[in-house]
């Protein structure tokens, strides 16, 4: 059975007023995989995410969602159809309880998990479950960040560097929900400066630059192509 596309981004440039961001990006993301986008900063990574979510300023290219044109959508209505974003800067609201949060946002499809199972993947928000969004760290934060879109009901994950500034054994926990959210057939766009923390869960990688996409590169290519990646990324 041919893999099919369940999202497709084709030739998109956004702009944030006059700026242009993203000139021309290309890639895709077939159902159930799990692909990272890599790049220096300022590369247009974080912002082809913010494109497909409706949230730079004008949009060009085609935007294909599980066969639907969304690139005219507004960004409540792409979320309606089960996209799921966490931004780098998380969003949680300082004066609400961790639970609070996490029951924050509507559900947007009937997939959504439960409390009790977000405890389970994330046993951190338990024993926190009743503490203010500022005394959370930052690896709770972005745990939280994560559980919030996951109990909506979206499908297709986009996260924007959840590993960054982030303690190594909370690094390696986002890693292990990753792995398991691929088990569960959820789809995720991984946006990282992290090599090290996305090559071993992406079943592809595209490296951006000046908002296109100059390589893809496949798991099984990975070890051939490291000193190739090394110098377009400076890691």
């Amino acid at each position: 059975m041919i893999p099919t596309d369940f999202l497709r981004v084709a030739n998109l440039h956004a702009f944030y007023g006059e700026s242009h961001v993203l000139h021309g990006i290309d890639f895709t993301v077939r159902r159930g995989e799990c692909v990272s986008l890599l790049g220096r900063n300022g590369s247009g990574r974080t912002s082809a995410l913010r494109a497909i979510m409706g949230l730079t300023g004008r949009r060009t290219g085609s935007i294909m969602l599980n066969g639907r044109e969304i690139i005219d959508w507004a960004p409540h209505r792409i979320a309606q159809l089960g996209v799921g974003y966490c931004p780098e800067e998380r969003g949680i609201y300082a004066g609400l309880s961790c639970e609070e949060n996490l029951m924050l946002p509507p559900r947007v499809g009937s997939g959504g998990m439960s409390v009790e199972e977000l405890y389970e993947l994330f046993p951190n928000l338990y024993e926190r479950r009743h503490s203010q969004g500022t005394r959370l760290s930052g690896g709770e934060q972005q745990m939280l960040a994560m559980a919030r879109i996951l109990r909506t009901g979206a499908r297709l994950l986009l996260l924007d560097e959840i590993s960054e500034g982030l303690a190594p054994v909370i690094v390696q926990r986002l890693g292990e929900v990753i792995r398991q959210l691929k088990k569960r057939d959820y789809t995720i766009v991984l946006v990282e400066q992290n090599f090290r923390f996305a090559a071993p869960l992406a079943d592809r990688m595209f490296v951006v630059e000046h908002g296109r996409v100059v390589c893809e590169i496949v798991q099984d290519e990975l070890d051939q192509k490291r000193e190739y990646l090394q110098e377009l990324l400076g890691v």
